[in-house]
């Protein structure tokens, strides 16, 4: 069974330690601990990975953040992965910094990458992993956040969000969904 696991980012080095970039550190973070590498191809990054007997394709989108479905679908054919098959993984402005949230699907919360995605696929019915980044900005002042470079205290936190995050990943590819949702939006 094959998982299309996505994280979200910018590419290029000027977006590379930003908040907005969590998805992509998230992954970059997993293909280190399992010591594959990404490699380009036809709108992103892949690598691929297996855990317990499944197959997860690791995709980091060159698209640019706003127009990831392209990617999304184009990998989701490829690679005939079912919808139900697919984590998003995306910051999250609305959670306190380290906090991750598990959906089946929902609306796009304003994120960009999500609505194109929707936009692209004709259904939010994909589940995402919110990651909470913070919202420690002044009004007015979000897109700067969150195209920020993250703070040295946060940065000291970052290998452990990471970690988190892609072994959620790996739960939702051997337990499902409802089962991960059950432990990881509790804490």
């Amino acid at each position: 069974m094959s998982y299309l696991i996505v994280g979200l980012g910018n590419i290029g080095i000027e977006y590379a330690d930003t908040r907005h970039n969590i998805g992509f550190i998230v992954l970059d973070a997993w293909a280190q601990a399992s010591n594959i590498l990404f490699e380009s191809g036809r709108y992103g990054y892949v690598a691929e990975t297996r855990y317990k007997g499944r197959k997860a394709v690791l995709l980091k989108p060159s698209t640019y953040m706003n127009l990831s479905g392209k990617a999304v679908s184009y990998w989701m054919q490829k690679e005939k992965i079912p919808l139900e098959n697919v984590l998003v993984i995306v910051d999250d402005l609305a959670l306190p910094l380290g906090t991750l949230r598990m959906r089946k699907q929902g609306s796009d919360g304003g994120h960009n990458g999500l609505r194109d995605i929707t936009e692209t696929l004709g259904t939010s019915n994909f589940a995402r992993l919110r990651v909470g980044i913070g919202d420690n900005f002044s009004k007015g002042r979000q897109v700067d956040y969150v195209l920020g470079s993250w703070s040295d205290e946060e940065r000291k936190l970052l290998p452990g969000i990471c970690e988190k995050s892609y072994e959620a990943a790996k739960s939702f590819i051997t337990i499902g969904p409802e089962r991960t949702m059950n432990f990881i939006n509790t804490k």
